[in-house]
C-alpha cells in the first residue's frame, strides 16, 4: 500500500471513529445535545436522533467504496445542516457570559467544520471524478 493510500485509509478511520461515536452520543446522552438546539427548531429531540443516524451512516458508509462517494457527500450536507446549532451556541455564550476560554472554543469551532468539510472532501476522493459503474 503506498503512502497516499495508506493517509487515506487512516483518515477514513478516523473521520469513521468520529461521526460514528458522535452519532452513538446521540442516542446514549441525547441531553447535551438537546441543550444546544436553537429555540426555533421544531422537535428537537426527533432532530438529534435523525443527525446521530445521519452520522452513523456516514461515518460506516466512508469505510466502503462503493458508498463512499455518498457518505462523504452525506456528511458534508449534515455538517451544513447543524451549522446554525454552532453558530446558536456561540452566540448564546457569547451573550450571557463574559468572554473566557468556552467561547474561544466554540468561535475557534465555527471555521474548524469547513476544516472537517475539506478533511471529508480529501478522505471521500469527492474532487475526482466518479467511476462508471
Amino acid at each position: 500500500m503506498s503512502s497516499r493510500a495508506s493517509r487515506l485509509s487512516l483518515s477514513r478511520i478516523l473521520i469513521a471513529l468520529l461521526f460514528c461515536g458522535m452519532g452513538v452520543l446521540h442516542f446514549a446522552k441525547p441531553e447535551p445535545f438537546l441543550k444546544v438546539m436553537p429555540p426555533l427548531f421544531p422537535a428537537p429531540y426527533a432532530l438529534i436522533l435523525i443527525s446521530g443516524v445521519f452520522e452513523l451512516l456516514g461515518g460506516v458508509g466512508v469505510l466502503i467504496p462503493r458508498v463512499r462517494r455518498a457518505a462523504g457527500i452525506g456528511l458534508i450536507a449534515l455538517l451544513i445542516a447543524v451549522f446554525p446549532v454552532n453558530i446558536f451556541m456561540f452566540w448564546r455564550q457569547a451573550q450571557s457570559h463574559a468572554w473566557d476560554l468556552t467561547s474561544t472554543v466554540l468561535l475557534v469551532r465555527l471555521p474548524l467544520q469547513f476544516m472537517l468539510m475539506w478533511w471529508i472532501v480529501s478522505a471521500c476522493q469527492l474532487t475526482r471524478k466518479p467511476r462508471a459503474s
